[in-house]
């Protein structure tokens, strides 16, 4: 696949996600809104299935979706290398995009909004409990759950005597929805499981110099390199985990 078509299919899954990700937090936040205070599992639900609706528009690019999973990709020899920033541009593009999106649907909500200094929570994670290296930790976490997952789930395989064995495979994209609801539901309070540095970075970079939301706080940046290095750490042990479980098989 050509670089541009990399580029073009993770921007419009990738914006997608972060349109309906953002969308179901807002729609919990702002208020007058049919979703106003409806809690954090309906977030969950929400981010499961914006993931399975921007992977199954990506899908002709592979539907990465985040730079972790490229970098476990590629560390696992199953993405060029020579494509990963390609697939970088595409995702963090495609999320500054979904939030700009995001903040279009919900105008009237946040010109509402009674605290509008308390929003970048709509667009990005932040931790309930400041800490630096737990933080990183839960990130690294969450996210080396998702990627060994992606590579370690069983696919299509012929059975013996010619019996397919279709394994997750047969879940097509909602098997990573899946994943990534029981992460949410489990391993989410902490620090919000960003698990995708595009899905953080790219929101907060829109919140801090393009949407016009009146009396926003700031992007909180001191906070902001955790959900970009964590997420890319556990992706990065999540490949070489990979590596040596097929080395010894």
């Amino acid at each position: 696949m050509s670089a541009g078509a990399i580029i073009v299919w993770e921007l419009l899954g990738t914006a997608t996600l972060i349109l309906l990700g953002n969308g179901v937090v807002a729609n919990h936040v702002l208020r007058k809104n049919n979703g106003y205070n409806a809690g954090f599992l309906f977030i969950n639900l929400g981010w499961a299935f914006a993931v399975f609706t921007g992977a199954s528009i990506a899908a002709p690019s592979g539907a990465h979706l985040n730079p972790a999973v490229t970098l476990g990709l590629a560390i696992a020899d199953k993405t060029p290398w020579a494509d990963v920033p390609f697939y970088f541009i595409g995702q963090f593009a495609g999320a500054i995009i979904g939030a700009v999106l995001c903040w279009a649907t919900y105008k009237l909500q946040f010109d509402d909004h009674p605290e509008p200094e308390n929003t970048l929570g709509i667009f990005s994670t932040g931790p309930q409990i400041q800490n630096t290296a737990w933080n990183l930790v839960t990130e690294i976490i969450g996210t080396f759950v998702l990627v060994v997952w992606i590579l370690l789930s069983p696919t299509y395989a012929m059975g013996d005597g010619g019996t397919p064995n279709f394994g997750n495979s047969a879940l097509g994209y909602a098997g990573v929805s899946f994943v990534v609801l029981v992460i949410g539901a489990s391993l989410g309070g902490p620090t919000g499981y960003a698990i995708n540095p595009a899905r953080d970075l790219g929101p907060r970079i829109a919140y801090a110099f393009l949407l016009p939301i009146r009396n926003k706080a700031n992007a909180n940046w001191g906070y902001s390199w955790i959900p970009v290095v964590g997420p890319l750490v556990g992706g990065a042990i999540a490949a070489l985990v990979y590596l040596l479980v097929h080395n010894l098989t």
